[in-house]
């Protein structure tokens, strides 16, 4: 008879990376997860009104392709792109006042694959990175998971402050600066061209990167348009552009593009091919037919009218639902309006409460890199309508009204951020 060898404990598997164990997850999504009830007028989301989606313009450019070339359109493709794709998003660059081919595009699943690749070919652990205060959270995370490490320059409601900037890069020698300067997430707020002018002076002086992100600019509902960083004189050599198509055609599509020099576009599309060497063929292919069957330009315009009268709902119905001494911003276009609630409130710690009363929204803390301000919170407007929102809001300051907290008598509708 064979002896049965005795079975000792299993040992346990090798743990996980370090950058793994340090970075967590989305604090948004975690309070999307909780907010998920149909009672609940959500605030907290990022996501675009699903119904103002051209459904049937891309089913009919998918439809197109699919009749015209599957073989093509099912089949692997280059990592930088589909040349229709490729010009298309080139052409419209330049008409917007940036002189661009298609050879200087890059598409990504989406843009926040453009910050992962920019992270991976430009960052090494210890890297110092400079970001908005307070700044878009998947960047941070983004940056974080690169182990970089993160410093938040100081600024008001035009976005960083020109000489903080200046300090902070004689001082901290950084590799990059991550803005988002048009109707930024989370604040709304837009950078105005004298700030962009200082930001692509200090990345000339200074040899800096700068990350230029934009998925909101072309939703905006009133005011001048303003140029991109990217678009100064000297700017174009050191200056990443990243653009998407989730915020004006459709977020499941997965299409965002960066435009950057050579040197780095082919050091990140050598990342891409070790991500998922392609976005989507039949995907590209089908935004590239819409752009020539349909007129995004047009459907953009209308939704933006949709979110202007959003947004202006939201805002006539602050005053009455946040508690006195609260300021928030008004923003010119986007998704975002940012609010700052009078000490000693903690909007972190108030969630739990107002989500009681069927409403969320999402604190300001995550979106800091540095001390956050804990008194502060973004809400989304633009994924209900003015009636909905307005519902939401009376909601919400019930909720507040109902933790009686002690705040300053005064009541302000000026620009938070």
């Amino acid at each position: 008879m064979t002896a049965v060898p005795s079975v000792s404990a299993p040992a346990p598997v090798p743990p996980l990376a370090a950058r793994a164990r340090s970075i967590g997850g989305s604090p948004v999504r975690d309070i999307l997860a909780v907010t998920a009830r149909p009672e609940v007028i959500n605030f907290a989301g990022g996501l675009p009104a699903p119904e103002l989606f051209d459904a049937e313009g891309i089913a009919e450019a998918f439809r197109t392709v699919l009749a015209q070339d599957a073989e093509r359109a099912l089949q692997y493709s280059t990592t930088e792109g589909e040349p229709a794709l490729r010009a298309a998003l080139a052409q419209r660059t330049t008409v917007r006042g940036l002189p661009t081919t298609a050879d200087d595009i890059l598409v990504t699943t989406g843009s926040q694959q453009a910050l992962s690749l920019l992270a991976t070919a430009l960052l090494e652990p210890g890297d110092t990175v400079l970001v908005e205060d307070p700044c878009y959270l998947a960047a941070l995370q983004a940056f974080g998971f690169a182990g970089a490490r993160v410093v938040p320059v100081p600024g008001d409601a035009d976005g960083v402050d020109a000489e903080a900037l200046e300090a902070l890069v004689a001082q901290e020698r950084p590799k990059l600066l991550y803005t988002v300067p048009t109707f930024q997430n989370p604040t709304g707020r837009t950078m105005p061209a004298a700030r962009r002018a200082a930001v692509a002076e200090a990345a000339l002086r200074h040899g800096l990167w700068v990350v230029e992100d934009d998925p909101y600019g072309e939703l905006r509902f009133e005011g001048e348009r303003v140029p991109w960083i990217a678009s100064y004189d000297g700017a174009a050599d050191r200056v990443v552009l990243l653009g998407s198509f989730s915020k004006v055609m459709a977020p499941g599509l997965r299409l965002g593009w960066l435009r950057a020099p050579a040197a780095l576009r082919r050091a990140c599309a050598v990342a891409k091919q070790a991500a998922d060497l392609h976005t989507p063929t039949v995907n590209q292919l089908a935004a590239a037919r819409y752009l020539t069957d349909r007129d995004l330009d047009a459907h953009v315009a209308r939704v933006a009218g949709v979110y202007r009268e959003r947004r202006d709902a939201m805002l006539a119905g602050l005053a009455d639902a946040l508690p006195p001494g609260s300021t928030w911003s008004r923003p010119e276009g986007g998704m975002f309006l940012w609010a700052r609630l009078p000490e000693p409130y903690d909007t972190t710690a108030l969630l739990p409460e107002v989500v009681r009363h069927d409403v969320a929204y999402v604190p300001g803390a995550p979106f800091y890199a540095g001390a956050p301000d804990r008194s502060t919170l973004r809400l989304c407007f633009v994924t209900q309508t003015p009636e909905e929102i307005g519902e939401g809001l009376r909601r919400l300051g019930e909720g507040l009204k109902s933790l009686q907290t002690d705040v300053s008598p005064t009541r302000s509708a000026t620009t938070a951020g």
